[in-house]
């Protein structure tokens, strides 16, 4: 008899446009036992948002308050506003033996392996930078400000990832289910007992 897989944390990073959430999203319906880390953030909730589903909003005080409590597994600053995971859902999850997908910036994957060195963490690349500006005005959801605000911040997102050592996977999201695909298969392998 197989021994039960472990509980994994996947940690998925990217330049905005690069396609994560469309990878997370992938991974949630493929995956058994995965489930979704929700974050807390400072940033105002974009029309379509449900609170509690993506994120829940909460204001700088309460993110001040779970910061000194030591609630947050990690936390940053993403182009104006504060982003962080709450540790306890993450802990209780991986103790259930299931997957948690985390959707976290690069700050973020930086302590997310220095606090749990065992993580997945894989950087997601778009095509080329023409194709992440043409994703980026496609949505239609940020100022054109904004927009240029993203792409700026692309280019020091995507050399630390090159240069850092803490992705262990980078992946350039080309084709979605191609791409998929791979993250899938990095998945897997790295949940096989040794």
């Amino acid at each position: 008899m197989e021994p039960p897989a472990t509980g994994k944390l996947i940690v998925i990073s990217g330049p905005s446009g690069a396609g994560k959430t469309s990878i997370c999203s992938a991974l949630l319906e493929t995956l058994p036992n995965a489930v979704w880390s929700v974050s807390v953030t400072t940033r105002p909730r974009r029309g379509h948002e449900v609170d509690g589903e993506a994120y829940r909003y909460i204001t700088d005080d309460e993110f001040d308050r779970m910061i000194a409590s030591g609630e947050l597994l990690e936390h940053a600053v993403y182009v104006g506003h504060r982003y962080g995971t709450p540790r306890k859902p993450v802990e209780d999850a991986l103790a259930s033996g299931d997957i948690i997908i985390m959707e976290i910036d690069i700050h973020g994957a930086t302590q997310v392996a220095e606090n749990k060195p065992d993580s997945i963490r894989i950087f997601v690349l778009p095509p080329t930078p023409e194709t992440l500006k043409a994703r980026l005005e496609d949505r239609r959801t940020e100022s054109a400000e904004l927009q240029e605000k993203r792409l700026a911040q692309a280019d020091g997102e995507i050399a630390f990832a090159r240069d850092s050592g803490i992705y262990q996977h980078i992946i350039t999201n080309d084709i979605l289910e191609d791409s998929i695909q791979r993250v899938l298969n990095i998945v897997r392998q790295e949940r096989q007992p040794i």
